[in-house]
C-alpha cells in the first residue's frame, strides 16, 4: 500500500481519535519548557524520569486555571492524545489541569535559593555599579549561539568603538558549570575588562540548570568586575540572575545596559557645550552691564582731583585764619610795647612833667610871659602855677 506523508499522518490521527482510552486520559508529570503565548494558548512539555510528551493547553480551557504555572511544577493533566499532522508529532491536548506539587528540579532550585539568600549573596548591598562608559566588555557564552551575535550587533550599533572579548564556554550539559566558572574567572582577572555579560538563549528548566549551579552562582558573586546576567527569555529566572549585579531580560537587553550609546552621548555633549556657551555669554553680558553701572557711579578723575584741591585750599585757608589771631596778637603786643615806651606817661614816670598854657604844650620859654597861668601835669596829678619871671 502506497500513501503520502499527509495521508499517513491523517490516518494515524484518526486512529488515535478512535481510541477510547486516548480520547480522555489523565497524565501526571513535570512541566518543562513552559511557553505562555500572547493568544492565551499554553505550550509545554510534560515529562517524568525517562520520557516526555508535548502538550497544548488552548485558551478556552486554559482560562479556567486557578493557579500560576511554572517550570518544574508537577501537575495532573486530563486531555486527549492526538497528532499534529504538519510535524507528524503526537501531543496531548489538555482540557483540564490540577496542581500536583513541585518537581524535583524546582525543589532543588528553591532550596539552594533559600540557602544562598540566607548567606547574603543576593543582597543589594553587595551589588556593584555598572560603569556608565565601558570601553571593553567581556561575554561568557557559547561561541556558536545567537547570544553572542545579538550582543555584538547591539553593542556595535550603539558604540562602534566598543571592544568585545568572548570567553567561549558550554552553556548546557554536565561540563557547563565548570566551563562557565572558568570563563568568568578568565575575564574577571583581566585589567582591560570593564563589565562582564554571562548568558544564553531560552530553554527549559533543564536547559538553563547550569546557571542554577552553586559554583557558578558563587563565582559570579566573587567577581571583582560587575556582572550582567542574561539567561533565557524575559520570563526565565535562574539563581545567576539573583546574584548578578544586574539582570537583563534578554542578551540584547544586556548589551544595551552594558554599552553606552555613542551617538546619544555626542548629542548630549553638544547640548552641554551649547548650554555652557550660552551660560558664559550670558555671564559676560551680565558682568559688562555691572561694569557699566559701576562706571556711572564714578566721577571724572580730574573732577575728583579738583574737588580735593578745593577742599585742600579751603582747609589751608581755614588753618591760616585760625593761625592769624595768634600772629596779630604777637604784633599787637610788640606795638603795645613800643607805644608804651613812647608814652608820655612813661616819661612822666621817670620824673618829667608836661607844661601847658591854655591847652597848648609849652616847649620853649619864649612862649610864656610873666603872669601867665600854666598847668603842670605830673606823673600823678596836676599843678597850676603863675609865671613870676620868664627869664629864670
Amino acid at each position: 500500500m502506497n500513501v503520502t506523508v499527509s495521508q499517513l499522518n491523517a490516518y494515524v490521527k484518526e486512529c488515535l481519535s478512535l481510541d477510547v482510552v486516548l480520547s480522555d486520559i489523565t497524565v501526571k508529570g513535570e512541566i518543562s519548557g513552559l511557553k505562555m503565548h500572547s493568544s492565551g494558548h499554553i505550550y509545554f512539555t510534560l515529562k517524568d524520569e525517562s520520557a516526555a510528551i508535548k502538550c497544548a493547553f488552548f485558551k478556552p480551557h486554559s482560562l479556567r486555571l486557578d493557579f500560576k504555572l511554572k517550570d518544574g511544577m508537577k501537575v495532573s493533566t486530563r486531555g486527549r492524545v492526538t497528532l499534529y499532522e504538519r510535524d507528524g508529532q503526537y501531543q496531548l491536548n489538555v482540557f483540564e489541569m490540577k496542581e500536583d506539587g513541585l518537581g524535583e528540579l524546582y525543589q532543588k532550585f528553591e532550596q539552594l535559593k533559600q540557602k544562598l539568600q540566607q548567606e547574603g549573596l543576593f543582597d543589594d548591598s553587595n551589588k556593584k555599579t555598572i560603569p556608565e562608559y565601558a570601553k571593553k566588555i567581556g561575554v561568557v557564552t557559547s561561541p556558536t549561539g545567537a547570544v553572542i551575535r545579538d550582543i555584538c550587533n547591539v553593542a556595535l550599533r550603539r558604540c562602534p568603538g566598543i571592544s568585545i572579548l568572548l570567553a567561549p564556554v558550554s552553556v548546557q550539559g554536565e561540563d557547563a558549570p565548570r566551563s562557565i566558572c572558568t570563563g568568568l574567572e578568565l575575564l574577571d582577572n583581566r585589567d582591560d575588562i570593564d563589565v562582564i555579560i554571562v548568558g544564553r538563549g531560552g530553554g527549559s528548566i533543564e536547559d538553563l540548570w547550569c546557571f542554577n549551579d552553586e559554583k557558578v552562582v558563587r563565582t559570579i558573586f566573587n567577581c571583582k568586575k560587575p556582572v550582567i546576567s542574561a539567561v533565557g527569555h524575559e520570563t526565565d529566572f535562574t539563581l545567576s540572575d539573583f546574584v548578578a549585579d544586574l539582570r537583563a531580560p534578554t542578551p540584547s537587553a544586556a548589551a544595551e545596559l552594558a554599552v553606552f550609546d555613542y551617538y546619544d552621548t555626542l548629542l548630549d555633549l553638544d547640548n552641554i557645550q551649547n548650554r555652557l556657551v550660552r551660560f558664559i555669554d550670558g555671564k559676560i553680558i551680565e558682568l559688562n552691564a555691572k561694569i557699566q553701572n559701576y562706571s556711572l557711579s564714578f566721577d571724572d578723575p580730574m573732577h575728583l582731583i579738583n574737588n580735593y584741591k578745593n577742599k585742600l585750599d579751603f582747609l589751608t585757608e581755614k588753618l591760616c585764619i585760625n593761625i592769624m589771631p595768634e600772629k596779630k596778637e604777637a604784633q599787637l603786643m610788640s606795638l603795645s610795647g613800643k607805644l608804651d615806651a613812647l608814652s608820655p606817661l612813661k616819661v612822666l614816670s621817670r620824673g618829667y612833667s608836661v607844661v601847658s598854657k591854655n591847652g597848648r604844650i609849652i616847649k620853649e620859654s619864649s612862649n610864656i610871659t610873666k603872669g601867665d597861668l600854666l598847668l603842670i601835669k605830673l606823673y600823678k596829678g596836676e599843678v597850676k602855677a603863675e609865671v613870676i619871671d620868664e627869664k629864670c
